[in-house]
């Protein structure tokens, strides 16, 4: 099913109000046979000016009947078919001149597990509905893409590199028990660059963020131990904010 509005980031030139978008940058990993896993991000063809045919971030209009959040999550699941149970807000762009008339673009962004970008990909494709202007891209070696979505990206990356180094953000990435080498080629895909063994276990060891299960994962190597996180460690800390209201349809 092709979407027809890819990205919100247009207004009419000639109008003076000033209007509100969300987009949502979500990471993924995915590996292609033996290589190293790739962090990813889905994009969608714009299909109409301006900028027709480039890539760009999915997104949608903001209603005035809904939480910011769950904007995010709708326009996310209308323009790729993907549903994130974790969104954080990432940033809000309003630069005069970074699309036709004025817009403002309240930026999330998203960890999901390839797993369930596959299962949730499946289901749609099932089902007759999978949308049919979206791709995966390498987070690291993206095309130009409309409106100031390559900057969006950067600093998406940005604040997520900053934050593997003393949150358990990579949690988002991986299943609920994995081994130390998972957790150090998640660390790699993000930072895009190789980490030594040894001082990775020591530094993860010490943190307090992970705790040791019983089993353990056997194979051709000796079998590697599986943990778990420290649930009592926030994946991202949301402050005094907490987590959004209950009343989730409520204007705001």
């Amino acid at each position: 099913m092709t979407r027809t509005n890819p990205s919100p980031d247009t207004a009419d030139a000639e109008s003076t109000e000033t209007r509100v978008a969300v987009s949502t940058v979500i990471f993924s990993l995915r590996r292609d046979g033996d290589e190293d896993p790739r962090l990813v991000l889905p994009l969608v063809k714009r299909t109409r000016d301006p900028h027709e045919g480039l890539w760009a971030l999915p997104g949608g209009w903001l209603d005035a009947s809904e939480n910011l959040e769950v904007a995010a999550s709708r326009t996310l699941a209308e323009t790729t078919g993907l549903s994130a149970s974790y969104l954080e807000q990432l940033y809000a762009f309003g630069d005069i001149g970074r699309s036709p008339g004025r817009v403002v673009s309240i930026v999330y962004w998203a960890l999901l597990r390839s797993d369930e970008v596959d299962a949730q990909s499946a289901a749609h494709a099932a089902a007759g509905d999978a949308p049919e202007n979206v791709d995966w891209f390498t987070a690291t070696d993206l095309p130009a893409l409309a409106f100031d979505h390559n900057a969006i990206i950067d600093y998406a990356l940005w604040r997520l590199r900053n934050k593997v180094g003393y949150s358990r953000i990579a949690h988002g990435l991986l299943p609920d028990a994995f081994t130390l080498a998972d957790l150090r080629e998640v660390n790699e895909a993000i930072l895009d660059r190789k980490l030594d063994p040894a001082n990775f276990r020591r530094q993860v060891e010490n943190s307090n963020t992970l705790i040791p299960t019983e089993s353990f994962r056997t194979g051709s190597h000796r079998p590697a131990r599986l943990y778990r996180y420290n649930q009592d460690v926030e994946l991202a800390d949301r402050g005094p904010l907490g987590r959004p209201r209950s009343h989730e349809s409520s204007t705001t």
